[in-house]
């Protein structure tokens, strides 16, 4: 039987990944004015943003024993801190220095906030039987785009980082305070399930090493992603000598097309988990081959749209397929053991890209990308075997039997 917690208990982790969103539209919005007001060069700032990374990877990897140890509200207490160091940093980033250190604080809460949030996801789906993860995944798509419209609005207005951040910090605080309450015990009807910070023994090191290998598939994943986000806006640039307005309907397009689809595919996402891998890939890397090819500038972006549709499904469905059968109280380590693996190829996809647009030009890279979705596509079949070898704990397969939809 499925346990049904309360209300409060299944909106969190729309409630906490809408604030993780609306951190990020920020953000995104603000560097512009962050890049003035430090002072730096391009090249500088371009390393400075390395800085995210350094902080996020390591407080990835710790989070999952935080979450594991101390509940879910501590997810709440993460998500209000990112919103708080969003103003720390607009304050005090005032020299090239500062900037570094800010940046990397502000990357510590960010990746332990990612792995708290999606423990929190994949907890709520399994205890309710319900699409959570992608559907989660989906509310923060789309409160980045909303996010970052209204911080061009805001700055329209008062052309301040400070303004832009502390409004941002009101309402990702807001929605962290939500969290904490939302996760209360008598919320989330802990007696139903094994207690939150339990030291539930972890399963054998076959399953560390099946949720690592489902993380480095979700590598692929990420990658891909990242670089339809990142460069689809410089390939109608480049390839059809479109304007900074009409390129930025680009990257406009991925982010909703993958809000969309999130929304729209979140019960067969839970439900057929192998089938929707197998077709969000192959339409991923349709979608890369008609970008690289394409010869005018909508089937480029019918191109970009078709990634969007196949790359925004596969990691909330790795993520979501690769945790169901974790106890809760290894839930916390094995998020942090997939998403950090994962993270890497989000890390290192900018890279690739550049490297073989270098070689290439733009919009021939697009094959490449392709080829990273092709990867995600063979490697599926692997994924069953993969979660038998898991050897997680008989009682967590237990609940699985009982709690699972698909």
């Amino acid at each position: 039987m499925i346990v049904r917690p309360g209300g409060m208990f299944r909106a969190a982790p729309f409630l906490g990944f809408a604030g993780f969103g609306a951190f990020w539209g920020v953000w995104g919005a603000g560097l512009p004015l962050l890049r003035a007001q430090a002072g730096v060069s391009d090249a500088e700032f371009g390393v400075v943003l390395l800085f995210i990374a350094a902080g996020a990877l390591p407080a990835m990897l710790l989070a999952g024993r935080l979450v594991d140890a101390l509940g879910l509200r501590v997810t709440g207490v993460l998500l209000a801190l990112l919103g708080v160091m969003g103003v720390v940093l607009s304050a005090a980033a005032v020299n090239y220095a500062a900037l570094c250190a800010g940046i990397l604080l502000m990357g510590a809460c960010s990746g332990a906030a990612d792995v708290a949030l999606n423990t929190l996801a994949a907890t709520v789906e399994k205890r309710t039987g319900r699409p959570v993860v992608a559907r989660s995944h989906a509310a923060f798509s789309a409160t980045v785009a909303l996010s970052s419209l209204a911080t061009g609005a805001l700055t329209a207005i008062a052309d301040s980082l400070l303004v832009n951040f502390a409004a941002g910090a009101v309402v990702v605080v807001a929605l962290g305070l939500a969290v904490i309450t939302a996760t209360r015990p008598a919320h989330a009807d802990d007696d139903a399930a094994a207690p939150e910070g339990a030291a539930t023994r972890p399963g054998r090191m076959s399953g560390w090493i099946a949720l690592i290998m489902v993380g480095a598939i979700g590598a692929f994943a990420f990658a891909a992603e990242n670089a339809y986000q990142s460069w689809s806006a410089v390939l109608l640039t480049d390839a059809f000598t479109a304007s900074p307005a009409l390129a930025a309907v680009a990257p406009a397009a991925f982010a909703t097309t993958a809000a969309l689809t999130r929304f729209a595919t979140g019960t067969v996402t839970l439900r057929r988990p192998i089938a929707t891998l197998v077709a969000a890939s192959a339409i991923a890397t349709a979608g890369g081959v008609l970008t690289a090819f394409a010869a005018t500038l909508p089937l480029a972006l019918g191109g970009v749209i078709a990634a969007a549709v196949g790359t925004s499904a596969l990691f909330p469905t790795l993520l979501s397929y690769g945790l169901r059968p974790v106890p809760d109280g290894s839930r916390g380590r094995a998020t942090s053991a997939i998403s950090t693996v994962a993270y890497l190829g989000y890390l290192a996809g900018p890279a690739y890209f550049g490297l073989l647009a270098d070689a290439t030009g733009v919009q021939r890279t697009f094959l490449g990308i392709a080829a990273l979705t092709a990867v995600v596509l063979a490697a599926i079949p692997a994924l069953p075997a993969l979660k038998r070898a898991g050897g997680w704990p008989a009682r967590g397969r237990r609940r699985r039997r009982a709690g699972s939809t698909g």
